[in-house]
């Protein structure tokens, strides 16, 4: 039997973990899972990922893109003659309101990090982007890691605990923060 020419078979094996990530977590994560959500076979998975390690690489390498498109797009707009602890509030905000699953999702695969290694670098780099885009805008590396950590922290604690967005007292907090 010949082999099927199936030029898009490692980017559905790569949206299909992604699915599978946001459907069951992190542990529900199998070969054989996303071969069955990509409509592949296991080898498939296999051939193109030889670990599930290289297979969430991949997986967050392609959720940090859309997540630093939306960011880059964010810091292009920043008004340097609005607060920035304002124009932080209402990303939070944003991002809150919106699509709550694809925000655990990021979260999910952005956490991966701490128990496999292999991950690290590519949430590291993530960090590291979003700090150099919001640096390079604001002029200052340090206040841009110190809101990065801020935002990061902020967007993780309303996830887990679900108590309702404040967006006064965010404002607040961070204006308080960066002095």
């Amino acid at each position: 039997m010949a082999r099927r020419y199936d030029p898009d078979r490692r980017q559905r094996i790569i949206d299909a973990a992604i699915a599978v990530v946001g459907e069951r977590g992190i542990a529900g994560l199998s070969h054989r899972a996303v071969a069955a959500a990509a409509d592949v076979p296991l080898g498939s998975t296999t051939y193109h990922f030889a670990s599930l390690d290289d297979l969430l690489v991949a997986a967050l390498r392609q959720v940090n893109g859309e997540w630093m498109a939306d960011f880059a797009h964010w810091v292009d707009g920043i008004d340097p003659a609005v607060p920035l602890a304002d124009q932080v509030a209402e990303l939070a905000e944003e991002t809150l309101a919106g699509d709550r699953s694809r925000v655990e999702l990021e979260y999910e695969l952005y956490l991966a990090a701490l128990r496999r290694e292999a991950v690290r670098p590519i949430a590291a780099e993530c960090l590291d982007e979003m700090v150099r885009l919001l640096g390079r805008r604001i002029g200052d590396e340090r206040t841009a890691r110190a809101v990065v950590a801020f935002m990061d922290g902020l967007l993780l604690q309303h996830l887990l605990t679900g108590q309702p967005f404040k967006s006064a007292a965010v404002r607040a907090g961070l204006a308080g923060a960066l002095g």
